[in-house]
């Protein structure tokens, strides 16, 4: 079980000189076209820092070791944690319909609060789904979209307006027979979490675990434009009359995505947050197996990815990526070892960095985790 201290860092920083392997990953996501990238590793050699790039484009600084990035869909382990809290308190019914508690919305019944967690629900991604031959159904203007997401990105949406522009389009499929992703079930999640609590889901989290944990460098932003200080800059390139053009999108509206991938913090802050939750300071042993439990198609839990590590092993993981900031959360099960990271770059309609991202987190979780001992418990 992890030693870290709530609030607190108990690893000694070593000198990126101690881990070339590391240093020399990084360097070669920068040189397959991010801009900047900073990453922390802690195990048993104690926490190394790194950084690799540019914080700004055409810049000479290095990305900062503890910058602020938005983190995208990383908000979903947080927000799971934060339901699963609630669950722990008696407030909410894991196997309850979610009709139950937001019948505004008209639900099919079959929908549980679990089946949002874990992408069973069916619902379509109001920020746009593919169907079953491969075509794109767009939803709302989101970063697919090109130069209408970019024109739009101040703008404020309300969460109820994205769950009902999902619901007016067809099902994926049955509840509970298939997986599919979609930031609409954790939409839903946070508009239940308001609900059940009569709080916003900004408070409730810095009641459950961002003021427990001392996460004084993460942020549910809701609709808030701004991002703590120090950041590396986020980018989005777009056509508009047959040129290319690409604008510094650091500032904007997080709304759009919501509680499917709003949230800000920093490398220490997730390596704390996630040590934290799988060494069990966060919820009950029983709740944290659940959601260390994966389904069978995606490997997915309640608001985790369960992935199997070259050469044995374990790892319970969220990645994030929105409009130029993306972030990695890694654990070994026992929280003993991490791997965290931000990233700056620049995003387009085709996600073209989609490719790099992947094959760049594969090698670092060969690196860091390939070969661990078996988990114990």
């Amino acid at each position: 079980m992890s030693t870290i201290r709530t609030g607190q860092d108990e690893f000694t920083p070593q000198t990126g000189q101690d881990r070339p392997e590391l240093q020399r990953i990084i360097q070669e996501m920068v040189d397959a076209g991010f801009v900047g990238v900073s990453m922390r590793v802690r195990d048993e050699r104690g926490e190394w820092i790194g950084s690799a790039g540019a914080s700004e484009l055409g810049g000479t600084e290095t990305p900062p070791a503890d910058g602020h990035v938005r983190i995208g869909s990383n908000t979903k382990t947080f927000t799971a944690t934060l339901v699963l809290q609630l669950v722990a308190e008696g407030t909410i019914g894991l196997d309850v319909p979610v009709d139950d508690y937001l019948p505004e919305f008209g639900l099919d019944r079959r929908i549980t609060v679990r089946m949002l967690l874990q992408h069973t629900s069916g619902i379509f991604n109001f920020t746009g789904d593919f169907d079953p031959d491969g075509t794109f159904v767009p939803g709302i203007a989101a970063t697919p979209s090109g130069k209408e997401w970019v024109d739009n990105r101040f703008h404020t949406y309300q969460p109820e307006e994205l769950v009902r522009l999902a619901l007016s389009k067809p099902a994926r499929f049955e509840p509970g027979t298939d997986w599919s992703y979609a930031n609409t079930n954790y939409v839903l999640a946070r508009l239940l979490i308001e609900k059940v609590t009569g709080r916003p889901v900004a408070e409730e989290m810095h009641r459950l675990i961002l003021g427990p944990l001392g996460l004084s460098g993460t942020v549910q932003p809701t609709a808030q434009t701004d991002i703590p200080e120090p950041h590396p800059h986020a980018y989005y390139r777009y056509e508009e009359d047959g040129e290319q053009r690409t604008v510094d999108v650091t500032r904007h509206n997080p709304s759009w995505i919501s509680s499917g991938g709003d949230m800000i913090s920093t490398t220490q802050d997730l390596a704390t947050f996630i040590s934290a939750l799988v060494g069990g300071k966060l919820l009950p042993a029983e709740l944290l197996a659940e959601m260390c439990t994966p389904e069978a198609k995606a490997g997915y839990g309640l608001g985790v990815f369960v992935q199997n590590v070259p050469g044995g092993g374990t790892v319970i993981t969220h990645n994030g990526g929105m409009a130029g900031h993306a972030a990695l959360m890694y654990s070994t099960p026992d929280g003993s070892r991490t791997l965290t990271a931000a990233l700056n770059y620049i995003d387009d309609p085709a996600m073209s960095m989609g490719a790099a991202f992947q094959q760049a987190t594969q090698q670092l979780v060969q690196e860091v985790f390939s070969g661990q001992a078996e988990p114990t418990h």
